[in-house]
C-alpha cells in the first residue's frame, strides 16, 4: 500500500454509530455535506459493529480520527463502546450523542472514554458542523504537533 502522507492524502474516517438507521444516514449524510472533501464515513448500527469496523480501517491503514456514537443502544452502549475505543487508540476523538439527558452516562464517558463532546439529540445542524470542524482542527493540530516534536 502506497500512502503520500507529506500531502496529506492518507485515508481519513469517522465513524457514526447509533441503532436508529434512519438516523445514523441522516448524521453522515449531514456531516458529509461538509466534511466530505477531507474525510469518509462509516456507519455501524451497534457498538460491537463499531469496534470491528474501527479495527477493520486500522488494519488498512486508514486513520479513524473521530468515533460519532449514540449513548442507548442495545448490548453495549455508547459511553462503553467510547471508553474502550479510547483505551485501545487513545488520540481517536470520541463524541457522544444522546436524546437522553443521561448525565450519569456522559460523566462516565468523560472520566473513562475521553470524552471530547457530549451532544444533545435533536442537535443544531450549525452547531454540529461548527463542533465537528473544531474538534478535526484541534486533532489534526496535536498530530503536527507529535510529528514535529518527533522530528
Amino acid at each position: 500500500m502506497t500512502m503520500n502522507a507529506s500531502k496529506n492524502t492518507e485515508h481519513r474516517y469517522i465513524v457514526c454509530v447509533d441503532d436508529d438507521r434512519a438516523l445514523l444516514d441522516g448524521l453522515i449524510q449531514q456531516l458529509e455535506s461538509s466534511f466530505s472533501h477531507t474525510h469518509e464515513f462509516e456507519g455501524a448500527e451497534s457498538a460491537q459493529e463499531a469496534l470491528e469496523l474501527v479495527e477493520e480501517l486500522q488494519q488498512e491503514n486508514k486513520v479513524v480520527e473521530m468515533v460519532i456514537s449514540d449513548q442507548v443502544m442495545p448490548g453495549m452502549k455508547g459511553d462503553e463502546l467510547l471508553a474502550t475505543l479510547h483505551r485501545k487508540y487513545p488520540g481517536m476523538i470520541t463524541v457522544m450523542l444522546t436524546g437522553q439527558g443521561g448525565l450519569d452516562s456522559a460523566i462516565r464517558a468523560i472520566n473513562n472514554a475521553g470524552l471530547s463532546k457530549y451532544l444533545v439529540k435533536p442537535w443544531n445542524d450549525d452547531d454540529l458542523r461548527i463542533t465537528i470542524r473544531d474538534l478535526l482542527e484541534k486533532y489534526r493540530l496535536e498530530r503536527e504537533n507529535i510529528r514535529l516534536f518527533e522530528e
